[in-house]
């Protein structure tokens, strides 16, 4: 009786330590694979929401300017027709 009797494989030492290796190398390189695309997507995320943020800062600043830009329009506005009306 030899000593592999006892395992629960019938296939020799060697090709199973041959394809557990190769299996496990395998599961760790699609492990790194995944953690990597997670880390990609959530520098991604992270670089969207800061660009959202400038550019609503920058709408709002533009918002403001825009409105600050027709007080002073209707402000001429007002005052030319306040000439024309008094000669």
């Amino acid at each position: 009786m030899s000593e592999h009797d006892d395992l629960p494989y019938t296939s020799p030492p060697r090709k199973l330590i041959r394809f557990f290796l190769k299996s496990r190398d395998q599961w760790k390189a699609k492990c790194q694979d995944a953690k990597a695309g997670v880390k990609r997507l959530e520098n991604r995320v992270r670089f969207l929401e800061s660009s959202k943020e400038n550019w609503k800062d920058r709408a709002s600043a533009l918002a403001a300017e825009n409105a600050q830009l027709k007080a002073q329009l209707q402000d001429l506005h007002d005052r030319q027709q306040a000439k024309k009306k008094s000669p």
